[in-house]
């Protein structure tokens, strides 16, 4: 079979830094956190009182209300940063065969809100039997990738990739795959989630992995810090149109970026916790620079995936240590900004890197200030301000529960 080489050609984000792509990297560059009081809902009685929600953003100023009202939070953000990656990508003013664009859709939660409040609806209502009639669609980790597929009128491949907080990563490498193996010409890939709800906040901290550092929280996401306490949660979306290159080139479409490598490991250590030695990331990095045919000494980015948690953090840079040696690229650390995304947070983060690419500056990691006395002496961290740099290689991680881990590569478009 002939390579089949896949690009980036259309870009779109709702974080809690900027409800697009613009915004969401200015912010990244700005160091602007989005950590703030909670919302959503009354977090009185938590021990963590803050989050990464969006700001100034309404679902009925994207959708229309009667669309919005049979669909769960996760995939109004999955429709609406979707629509901005279709439309900078200027796909659907080409006449391109629908059977041949696929959509590769994730998430890690799915419709949480939504299952919470059918379920918290039929116990305070003395526990009779009346729900929802779209309790069900609502709920499904398949129904974004459903719901897109319908509402674009795309006909090829559609499914939902769950691995936890890897899931943006996996859409990703799935999408890579099916293109690079002719099952498709284009696919609409990237993730979404929206779990901050009391029952995630409270499920969160029950296993003790969340901030709080209430006093201070625009502070609290501190990556690879001696003072991290947990990590920060979030909500929002990332989307990303992969495409055949000779059929991006064809149409005249912007190309930001080429992806070229990404593989998928298990660490099977335990069922939360990653591997002390960062034994399954390692082999991630790995497989992916040799999938790609690129040497480590070639990478000038990692985008890690940094939850600010006292043995994810270290586990990853001694991955990272492990993998590099003395040719350690500069690390970006961007959770600390945007907080943790959950299935989402890698969808996003592969948005900064690729802007990292076209644009040739990389964000700081901010609130960190003194590396934990674990980790390596020659990490290469990118701490205070962004720093203007041309980025030919970039590399972003994502872990998840379960074990699960997922390494995507980029580089610069030739």
């Amino acid at each position: 079979m002939n390579e089949r080489r896949v690009v980036v050609t259309g870009l779109g984000a709702l974080t809690p830094i900027g409800n697009d792509v613009d915004h969401f990297w200015n912010s990244l560059l700005a160091g602007v956190s989005g950590a703030a009081p909670i919302r959503a809902f009354d977090a009185a009685a938590f021990k963590t009182l803050f989050a990464c929600e969006l700001k100034d953003f309404e679902v009925a100023a994207y959708l229309d209300p009667k669309e919005a009202r049979i669909h769960d939070r996760y995939t109004h953000l999955a429709l609406i940063a979707s629509q901005q990656a279709l439309g900078d990508a200027d796909l659907m003013n080409h006449s391109i065969d629908s059977e041949k664009i696929g959509v590769i859709w994730g998430t890690g939660n799915g419709g949480f809100q939504s299952f919470e409040a059918g379920v918290a609806s039929f116990v305070e209502n003395d526990k009779i039997p009346r729900f929802n009639p779209y309790f069900i669609p609502k709920t499904l980790v398949n129904m974004a990738a459903g719901v897109l597929a319908l509402k674009f009128g795309f006909k090829g491949l559609t499914f939902a990739p769950v691995s936890a907080c890897a899931t943006g990563n996996t859409a990703l490498i799935e999408a890579m795959h099916h293109i690079s193996w002719g099952t498709a010409d284009v696919i609409l890939t990237g993730a979404s989630d929206a779990a901050i709800s009391t029952a995630g906040i409270g499920g969160f901290n029950a296993i003790r992995a969340l901030s709080t550092r209430n006093d201070d929280s625009a502070t609290a996401s501190r990556p690879f810090d001696k003072d991290r306490d947990g990590f920060v949660m979030g909500e929002g979306a990332g989307a990303i149109i992969l495409e055949e290159r000779s059929h991006a080139i064809a149409r005249g479409a912007k190309i930001y970026a080429e992806i070229v490598g990404g593989a998928m490991t298990s660490d099977a250590y335990h069922l939360t916790a990653s591997h002390p030695e960062g034994e399954g990331a390692q082999r991630a990095m790995k497989q992916t620079l040799a999938m790609a045919g690129i040497d480590r000494s070639e990478v000038d980015l990692i985008n890690a995936h940094a939850t600010s948690t006292g043995l994810g953090d270290k586990s990853e840079a001694k991955a990272i240590e492990a993998v590099y040696g003395q040719h350690q690229p500069i690390v970006s650390a961007t959770k600390s900004m945007t907080g943790h995304l959950l299935g989402a947070a890698a969808a996003i983060e592969a948005i900064a890197v690729i802007k990292s690419i076209e644009i040739g500056w990389i964000p700081a990691t901010i609130n960190t200030t003194v590396l934990d006395e674990s980790i390596p002496d020659n990490f290469n961290i990118l701490l205070g301000s962004s720093k203007e740099k041309q980025v030919h290689v970039a590399m972003s991680n994502a872990f998840g529960f379960g074990g699960h881990n997922a390494t995507v590569l980029f580089k610069s478009h030739n």
